[in-house]
């Protein structure tokens, strides 16, 4: 299995000695990934959805959860509005490339007995300060939080169990569940997880925030037209002397692991035309301001319409 694959743009494992060891051991390790089906499928979500398919070329198996349950208790729609989402996005995820994860729906499986069983011994062995720190990052109005988002981390670790994961991945905002996970499976009679933890992008305003579903100001939706494309990424944060700006993110967290280059088109005047084909080279020459921002935002906007073409024409809404 290709080691270097599964690690690539990824922000943290816990451990790596655990991902060694459970590659040497096992032929066909599963890994998973469970989404809110909230809002509009965006770029901060094809970062993960791009590592699960750094996964699958490594030689895992993928699953995907489209968390509906959790996507109810969290206080994010309607229970039909969500039947709607879930096809949405697994449309949304099979046109990004995604077509041979298992994807599965919690209510499937989360009402079975044996899980509502699992998830009240897990509520016995949980303060509900833990469970609420778990939710900070993830809960919508946490100051006003109800029981039900309580019950969301507890579900989520049930859940690694009845999907009989090795790997639970997600975004940093997942850490604090993926850590309680470690912690309380083996008390239920299943192995600790190993923790795959991806970055989350900046807002296109500025990482003084997160791309969010809830902010379209902060987003690209992955079926947005060429021409909104081309209208957020100009106006986006992009100071050279940043290199975590969201322009920047893009570039190395999507294009250039989908795409494997950028191409710069500009006059002969200002350097002519220029190709890049990593993603240091990039951030060198922009960080050295060898390349102009104006000229970056265009290469990107266009690699973006390129890469977001399949779902457009397949779920554009």
């Amino acid at each position: 299995m290709n080691l270097d694959l599964i690690k690539r743009n990824t922000e943290e494992i816990v451990t790596d000695d655990e991902l060694s060891r459970l590659l040497r051991e096992k032929k066909l390790p599963i890994t998973y990934c469970g989404y809110e089906v909230s809002g509009p499928v965006h770029l901060g979500t094809l970062v993960a959805i791009s590592k699960q398919i750094d996964f699958q070329k490594a030689g895992l198996k993928v699953k995907v959860l489209f968390a509906d349950v959790h996507t109810y208790l969290n206080r994010k729609g309607s229970e039909k509005w969500i039947d709607e989402m879930v096809e949405y996005w697994r449309d949304s995820f099979i046109a990004l490339g995604l077509k041979r994860a298992e994807f599965i729906r919690g209510i499937e499986f989360e009402f079975d007995k044996d899980y509502i069983h699992d998830v009240l011994s897990l509520g016995l062995l949980t303060t509900l300060r833990r469970a609420s720190r778990s939710m900070q990052e993830i809960a919508r109005d946490f100051e006003h939080a109800r029981v039900s988002q309580m019950i969301y981390p507890l579900m989520q670790i049930a859940d690694m169990k009845y999907l009989n994961i090795d790997i639970a991945h997600g975004g940093m905002e997942q850490r604090k569940i993926h850590m309680l996970a470690r912690e309380l499976l083996p008390k239920i009679n299943y192995k600790k997880p190993i923790c795959i933890h991806t970055p989350l992008l900046s807002s296109l305003q500025g990482p003084q925030e997160k791309m969010s579903s809830s902010k379209p100001e902060t987003i690209i939706a992955i079926d947005e037209s060429p021409e909104k494309i081309k209208e957020k990424v100009s106006r986006a944060y992009c100071p050279p002397e940043d290199k975590e700006n969201p322009i920047l993110q893009i570039c190395k967290y999507l294009i250039f692991p989908r795409m494997g280059k950028l191409e710069i088109k500009r006059e002969e005047r200002f350097g002519g035309d220029v190709e890049f084909y990593s993603y240091s080279e990039l951030e060198k020459n922009y960080l050295e301001k060898k390349l102009h921002a104006m000229d970056l935002k265009s290469a990107v906007s266009e690699a973006l319409i390129e890469l977001l073409e399949p779902v457009r024409e397949k779920v554009g809404r």
